[in-house]
Order: C-alpha cells, then structure tokens, then sequence
C-alpha cells in the first residue's frame, strides 16, 4: 500500500500487523486440523478461548482491510490496482469455495473470510470520505444489526452472505456482512484518525527489528499464506497420524464431551449432565449420531437438531425422565 504523504511506498507496521495476524490464524487452524484429525477434543476449537482467538483473529484481518483502503485510496481511488487486487481475491475465494466443495460438501466455505474481504473491499471504497465519527456510529450499527433484524426473509440460501438469517448456515468458515463488515468500517475510521492526528506519520518512520522480518515478509505475501498455510499444516498432521494415530473414543463419548464444553459456558453442571445425556440419547435413538461426528449437518438435521434441543432443554430444567416422553413423531 502507499502512504504519500508519508512518503513511502508501505508502512512496514501494517504489514507486521497483518503479518502477526496470519500466524496467529495459522496456529489456530493447526488446533482445528488437530480436532479434525483426533488429536483434540471434538468442538475444541469452536467454544471458549479458542472461539473467542477465531473471532479476533478474523476481526483484525477485516480492520486492516478498512485501514488498507484508507492508506491506498485516500486521495482517490487508484481503479487498476484496486481491480487487480479485487480479481485475485475473488478468485482465490472461489478456489477455496471449489476445494471445500469436493473436501466438505456439507459445510463447503461459501462465504467465508475471503468471500468478505472482496465484498468489504468493494463497499468500502462507498464510505472513505466519510468522517470518522459517522464510520464509527455505521460500525456500530451494522454489529449491532444481527441482534435485531434476523427475519425468516434471510433464511433462503441466495442471502445467507447477509447473515441475518435466524439460524447459521453450515459452513467451515462462515463470516457473512452483518456483523463483519462494522470492522472495515472502523480500520476506516481509524486510518483515518491515524492521518489527521500525525500518528500514520509517526508510524511510517518506525525501522521495523530484525525479528520483525518474517512477519513483514507474510504481511506483504499474505494471500499466498493464506492460501498454502493450511493444505500444508494438514500435510504435517495427516504424517503424524500415519506415525503416531489418534486415540479414537467412541462417537457416543466425544458427542457427550463437546456438548458438555459448550453447554458449561453458560449452564451450571446438573444441567448440562442432564442435556447432554438426553440430547446423545435422542441422537442414537434416532441414528444420526455417527453421521453428525463425521460431516457438517444439512438443513433438515440442522432443524431437527434445533427441535432436539428444545426438547432437552425441557427435559434438563424440569428434571423429567426423558425416556418417558411420546416419540410418536420422531423422525427416522
């Protein structure tokens, strides 16, 4: 990116920045190529810290989009480079949608972190004269937005990049508009700030350390990594199962504890004992556990999985046998 009234041609901060970020992805991905391959406990990666190390992650990318934006378009938008730019992403993002497609057709990345950044890319450019003020007030609004426009509207899969939908699509990798695109919006705003307070000045004169380089250097690369870090961290686990293969508890065993990791965040132990155990029991009854330990669940198990849900609920709160209740209308 150029920064011409610093002067240079990049500021080496923004490309540390991203530069950390990508490594921090990657160490995130080895734990969910890890959980995928049974090294860890299913559901791992998707609850607690490590939820919350995903959502940072993914956050600081689309900020630095807004601030990348801001640095390279801010005296006009630079049209060549920019479609350049756009052309590879978007490419890269089906290539990705194409993989996932053969790989997890159930859960294939239809929208995922690229997918956005093309998108957030383009409607960005809408909002670079905006003052920083009203950036922020817009990014606050469109995170706020999915707690409070979710209609049945969103619910066809022609909108699901929306992400006001009243369930979340399955999807390895899911980062629709809403709430995302408030994080470019604020890398606007704040570039922005950078600028008139004689920050991205300062910033721009910052000799990076010798041990900055391999950030620097993934920073400036960062959609190559992006693109070759996970088939190649897969390759490393995928021999290291063939050396040392993964102790394989029973598919009854891991739901029960990846159910129990998500439900302990917000419910106290008796209950989530409770909900677990009716919730694995309804799923053997009915014989969708194996399948669902092994593939991203479709429309029709996503459904009845929310039903299931429910009804354990019930059972958990109230304290009911569940083994007791009409399962008259279960499905097969």
């Amino acid at each position: 990116m150029r920064h011409r009234a610093a002067g240079k041609t990049r500021i080496e901060a923004i490309d540390i920045a991203r530069g950390v970020a990508l490594f921090a992805m990657a160490v995130y991905h080895f734990g969910w190529d890890l959980e995928f391959f049974g090294y860890m406990e299913p559901g791992t990666t998707v609850t607690g810290g490590w939820k919350l190390f995903a959502r940072s992650i993914a956050t600081s990318f689309i900020f630095l989009v807004g601030v990348g934006l801001f640095l390279a378009h801010e005296k006009g938008i630079r049209w060549r480079s920019f479609a350049k730019r756009l052309l590879m992403i978007v490419s890269a993002a089906a290539a990705i949608s194409l993989a996932t497609w053969f790989a997890f057709p159930s859960g294939f990345i239809f929208f995922g972190i690229l997918h956005h950044i093309a998108l957030a890319s383009l409607l960005g450019l809408a909002f670079l004269r905006f003052p920083a003020w009203s950036l922020l007030v817009l990014a606050a609004l469109v995170a706020a937005a999915p707690h409070f426009l979710r209609s049945a509207f969103f619910d066809t899969p022609a909108l699901w990049w929306v992400g006001l939908s009243t369930f979340r699509p399955p999807s390895n990798d899911y980062v629709p508009l809403f709430p995302w695109f408030a994080a470019t919006l604020a890398g606007i705003a704040a570039a922005r700030i950078a600028r008139d307070s004689g920050f991205l000045s300062w910033l721009s004169l910052m000799k990076p350390a010798r041990w900055h380089t391999p950030f620097t250097f993934a920073g400036r690369h960062s959609l190559a990594f992006y693109l070759l870090h996970q088939p190649v961290l897969i390759g490393c686990v995928w021999v290291l199962a063939q050396i040392w293969p993964p102790a394989v508890e029973p598919a009854e065993i891991r739901f029960t504890k990846a159910c129990a990791s998500q439900c302990l965040e917000s419910r106290d132990e008796a209950f989530c004992t409770a909900y677990c155990a009716c919730f694995t029991d309804t799923l053997k009854v009915e014989g969708r556990l194996d399948a669902l330990m092994t593939s991203t669940p479709g429309m029709e198990t996503q459904s009845r999985l929310s039903e299931i849900a429910a009804e354990c609920t019930m059972t958990a709160e109230t304290g009911s046998d569940f083994t007791e209740r009409d399962t008259s209308n279960e499905r097969p």
